[in-house]
């Protein structure tokens, strides 16, 4: 059995992972990739990870910042309202599971 099958799809979480890591700094599209593929050690695919930027982007969750050729991605109060609700409903969700 793999390592991709000993744990959850990143995909149902990518949305809520971006959000919280663009909290703590904003980022471009490979430094997100690294950093999910170091705290989930699979790193995801740009067809993966800009698809859900865009998803963010037209959210008005994530804006960006072109600084010559790299685009930075930082949140916008209303991500950051979206990021607070989303890691109530995450705690709610699953609290109690490692009980």
């Amino acid at each position: 059995m793999g390592r991709r099958d000993e744990c959850c799809d990143m995909r149902g979480m990518l949305s809520f992972l971006i959000l919280f890591l663009l909290s703590k700094k904003a980022m471009h599209g490979q430094e997100i990739a690294e950093e999910l593929e170091q705290r989930k050690g699979i790193r995801p695919s740009p067809g993966t990870i800009y698809p859900a930027l865009k998803a963010l982007k037209e959210a008005g969750f994530i804006r960006e910042q072109k600084q010559g050729k790299t685009i930075l991605y930082r949140l916008t109060p209303q991500g950051e309202r979206a990021l607070k609700a989303s890691k109530e409903r995450f705690c709610k969700m699953f609290v109690g599971v490692y009980s």
